[in-house]
């Protein structure tokens, strides 16, 4: 499976670091490959190493401002032209998203892919791993949007809330095996 994870470039205390180390270690332990931002730089070049010592593959999409910042040992790595292309080819790179603690940029591509997820412009599981209780406070929102109608499908649709590396993965194994099954009309 090709798992695309947003995330802080950040330099981030162990509370953060080491759950996020786990995770890459799950990814890279179970054959499948990280789509990323392709930093080599805090929290993301933690989970590309940990992905790449546990034997996945590394897909990377930066973006030219920082194509210098840019992992250069990444099985493939391409820079897109500005950052609503890099959103676009991680996306279209990947067959689930992982949202993992970050700032405004992590938050910025976690709504819209709920957004394009919310209109049907994909299908793809979406898990919001919330690391030491850090989507606590979204995910109060998102229920409040769920129970006042403002989401056109059920929160449960659009997104799935994990406190761990291993519930995350297990949900995506789950969606993307029921997904497979679905599609090649098994039931």
């Amino acid at each position: 499976m090709n798992i695309c994870v947003f995330l802080s470039a950040a330099d981030l205390d162990e509370r953060y670091t080491r759950p996020a180390r786990e995770f890459a270690e799950l990814i890279g332990k179970g054959g499948h490959t990280l789509v990323w931002g392709g930093s080599e730089a805090g929290l993301m070049k933690v989970v590309a190493d940990g992905v790449q010592e546990g034997g996945g593959r590394l897909v990377g999409v930066s973006v030219e401002f920082l194509r210098a910042a840019a992992r250069r040992n990444a099985d493939e790595m391409v820079i897109a032209k500005d950052l609503a292309e890099r959103k676009a080819l991680l996306l279209s790179k990947s067959d689930a998203v992982v949202v993992m603690v970050g700032g405004t940029g992590t938050l910025d591509e976690a709504t819209e892919i709920l957004e394009l997820k919310k209109h049907g412009l994909h299908t793809k599981p979406v898990v919001l791993l919330n690391t030491a209780g850090f989507y606590d406070g979204l995910k109060q929102q998102f229920q409040r949007m769920d129970e006042e109608g403002f989401l056109p499908l059920p929160l449960t649709d659009l997104v799935f809330f994990a406190e761990d590396g291993v519930a995350a993965l297990a949900y995506l194994e789950a969606a993307t095996s029921a997904a497979a099954a679905e599609g090649a009309g098994v039931r």
